[in-house]
């Protein structure tokens, strides 16, 4: 933070017009410095000709890296049934760990799923760390927080991995403040620094206008949650043995302030659009809720899922578990249709990587055009009849 040397400090006010936060007011012939709104520039610093004011760095121990050792991912798991990214884990965390010439770990919280352990090992995970309890079946942040933490204190991981997923993105911040560690949230891209062995840890940035590599120099574990459809899982191979190892926590010694009570699934047969090959989904062309129903038609003709821009979500003509895009799901199908999206950066990140995609729009200059594979210019509400008629033939 910014402090002041009181006995320096003549009251001048240079540093206030310095100041572009506001964050500086003289009292009583001193400057008083709002840390809140203080943006740490330094432009006060440099127009103080008193030498008054000066940066006091908090000092930090960093660790001894030596000590961590091992890739570990986390086995996010929802009755009874791995999360799909979690192979996509498995097999860039196999890249890592060889690079590091260390074991890949995949850490289970479940109760009663030992087949789940089987299903990690020939998937790529040298050893299981499982945790067997009736209080982690469902997912609860403090629970899984202090498991977690518990657990990475006691084996000292090098690097920790897990989806960008409800899951990941509310638990996983949680045990890297209390590590004391970095965190960089959905990352695309992930390899070994050969000169230093950090982790390189990358992610869209600005709206995804530029992509971000992050390290984590000074301290251990390296933690990081990976988007869904960005890597590529490790090949399945049940012939493979690894090593389990049942862990305990003493969950009965702590009362949690919140407690699971029961899940309630979305009416309806629909179709994960993460999973899904083909995608049809609606932005706000599409006017009103209830035109929805059109796509839904065309969807379950092409054996596709629906999806949606975050304007339809935010607008409530679709629940969020469509939404597309950097602050919804990331997905890659084999075909994308956008109908009625614009295109904003914003919607390109979480389905860019489509095989093939199909836009329509009647605006002709809409971005989305430029992202497609294949544009149709007109009135989708002309266009999508025709083509539910035609696949109906």
């Amino acid at each position: 933070m910014i402090e002041v040397i009181i006995n320096k400090c003549v009251g001048c006010g240079a540093c206030v017009q310095a100041c572009a936060y506001n964050a500086i007011t003289i009292v009583d012939g001193v400057a008083q410095i709002n840390h809140y709104a203080c943006t740490l520039c330094g432009a006060c610093i440099s127009a103080c000709a008193f030498e008054a004011l000066f940066m006091k760095r908090e000092s930090y121990s960093s660790v001894n890296k030596e000590d961590f050792k091992g890739v570990w991912v986390f086995a996010e798991q929802r009755d009874n049934e791995i999360s799909p990214v979690v192979f996509e884990l498995l097999g860039k965390g196999r890249e890592l760990a060889d690079k590091r010439k260390a074991d890949l770990t995949a850490v289970l919280f479940a109760h009663n799923a030992d087949v789940l352990v089987e299903e990690l090992i020939a998937c790529g995970a040298d050893k299981v760390i499982y945790l067997n309890h009736p209080q982690l079946k469902d997912f609860a942040d403090q629970v899984y927080t202090d498991a977690l933490i518990a657990l990475a204190e006691k084996y000292k991981p090098e690097i920790i991995l897990a989806g960008a997923s409800n899951i990941g993105r509310s638990f996983i911040p949680r045990v890297a403040v209390k590590l004391h560690t970095g965190l960089t949230a959905d990352c695309t891209g992930l390899d070994i620094d050969p000169e230093t062995g950090n982790l390189m840890q990358t992610r869209p940035a600005f709206g995804g206008n530029i992509m971000a590599t992050i390290l984590t120099p000074n301290h251990r574990p390296q933690i990081a949650t990976v988007r869904h459809k960005v890597m590529v899982p490790f090949p399945k191979d049940n012939s493979r043995k690894g090593e389990i190892i049942n862990e305990e926590y003493a969950f009965a010694d702590k009362e949690y302030p919140v407690k699971f009570l029961e899940s309630i699934k979305e009416e309806g047969n629909l179709i994960n659009i993460t999973e899904a090959d083909f995608v049809v989904s609606g932005g706000r062309g599409l006017k009103e809720a209830k035109n929805f129903e059109l796509l839904k038609q065309f969807a379950d003709l092409i054996e596709g899922a629906v999806g949606a821009s975050r304007a339809a979500v935010d607008a409530e003509w679709i629940p969020y578990p469509h939404q597309v895009g950097q602050t919804g799901k990331t997905i890659k199908p084999k075909v994308y249709i956008a109908v009625g999206i614009s295109g904003a950066i914003q919607h390109l990140a979480g389905m860019q990587s489509s095989d093939y995609i199909i836009a329509i729009n009647k605006d002709k200059d809409a971005p989305i055009f430029k992202a497609a594979d294949l544009g149709l210019v007109g009135d989708l509400f002309e266009i999508l009849p025709i083509a539910i008629k035609r696949f109906n033939q």
